[in-house]
């Protein structure tokens, strides 16, 4: 007897299989980023039954169930309802948000997210925030436990934030019984990513600050995503930090990317970052200098426990950020077209920022005297 036709071989076998029994995971930001990403890795799972992915905009994953809604909608209840888990990825860190806009974004959508995941019977939501919140401290433990104290201010981009989304997630389970939440924190994202802490390895020469004891540790989004899937399927819970392993010296990043320091006094740097800051010359402000002085290494031992291990190295991460942004030119946090950048030279563009914060303070203390 001949073998069946291989699609008919193909139609039985799919047919005799038995369903997928896993969990129905909802993905807010789901169009883009991150939750792009995530949203493909879920629904090609074996072990994820159903996306259901949530953006302002279609995305391309067409295994997903689409609802195109703004986060911020009540309605988004409904949208939920037969999920069992939420990734909320709907956050904007975008250096060129007004920051107003941005926090009253980030906020009101992580609220709404977590009262309508409990109105629709929701059991778990997965928040996204960042190691960034442990704060960069000269005296933090290396690494750092995901129990360590949450010292981080509100001084860097975004953080302010990301630590109101921790507080939220802290009361979410009081106010929704029921509700389990567990939120997931990166150490510095890589892979398509565009951040300050990204942006410091666009920059002619690497600024260091005088003193300072900087250690890097780097995430790239494809362990991220990975971690948010073994948070969905409850592989592991509560607060998890998520990163490679081990971290690198200033000395070993400076060797491994050929870019050569440029050491500045702390509080000519401080203040400088600060100026430029504040006459819109530059999108960081002078807290993002911190997370280059100081270490805020994670352990992340509870994704270790679980069996999680990250697929990439800190050396791996950095070069694949260092592809990214070849051709970019930033100083102080500020991208410059190739031209200006050419024109002012390695450290002469450093100079000549802190030369034009200079100038305009002149110019300001002229119209008062005037």
């Amino acid at each position: 007897m001949s073998s069946p036709d291989p699609q008919v071989r193909a139609t039985r076998n799919h047919s005799t299989s038995p369903a997928v029994r896993g969990p129905v995971v909802a993905v807010t930001g789901a169009a883009s980023g991150i939750g792009a990403l995530l949203t493909e890795r879920l629904a090609a799972s074996d072990e994820i039954k159903q996306v259901i992915a949530l953006d302002e905009r279609r995305g391309e994953c067409t295994a997903a169930l689409w609802h195109i809604l703004d986060v911020r909608d009540p309605a988004i209840a409904d949208k939920l309802r037969g999920a069992d888990a939420v990734v909320h990825l709907a956050v904007d860190l975008d250096l060129g948000t007004d920051v107003a806009a941005r926090t009253a974004y980030n906020v009101r959508g992580t609220q709404t997210v977590l009262t309508a995941a409990a109105a629709a019977g929701v059991h778990r939501v997965v928040l996204c925030t960042s190691a960034m919140v442990y704060g960069a401290l000269p005296d933090n433990e290396l690494p750092l436990s995901e129990d360590a104290e949450l010292r981080a201010t509100a001084e860097a981009t975004g953080v302010g934030d990301l630590l109101e989304i921790e507080r939220l997630a802290r009361r979410a389970p009081r106010a929704h019984p029921g509700l389990n939440v567990t939120v997931v924190r990166p150490a510095v994202l890589v892979g398509g990513t565009d951040t300050a802490l990204t942006r410091y390895f666009e920059s002619p020469r690497l600024l260091v600050v005088a003193g300072s004891r900087p250690a890097w540790q780097f995430c790239h989004v494809e362990d991220l995503c990975s971690a948010l899937e073994y948070a969905v399927l409850e592989k592991a819970e509560g607060e998890l930090a998520v990163g490679c392993d081990g971290w690198l010296e200033q000395e070993e990043v400076e060797e491994l990317s050929g870019i050569r320091r440029m050491e500045l006094p702390s509080a000519v740097a401080l203040g400088a970052a600060a100026r430029l800051h504040r006459i819109g010359l530059t999108p960081s402000p002078a807290g993002d200098l911190a997370y280059t002085m100081y270490p805020w290494v994670v352990s992340g031992s509870r994704l270790h426990d679980a069996g999680w291990r990250p697929q990439w190295t800190n050396e791996e991460v950095l070069a694949e950020l260092l592809e990214e942004v070849s051709g970019r030119h930033t100083v102080a946090g500020r991208r410059l077209g190739r031209k200006d950048a050419t024109a002012a030279g390695a450290a002469g563009a450093t100079v000549a920022l802190l030369g034009t914060a200079a100038l305009v303070r002149r110019a300001r203390k002229a119209r008062r005297r005037g």
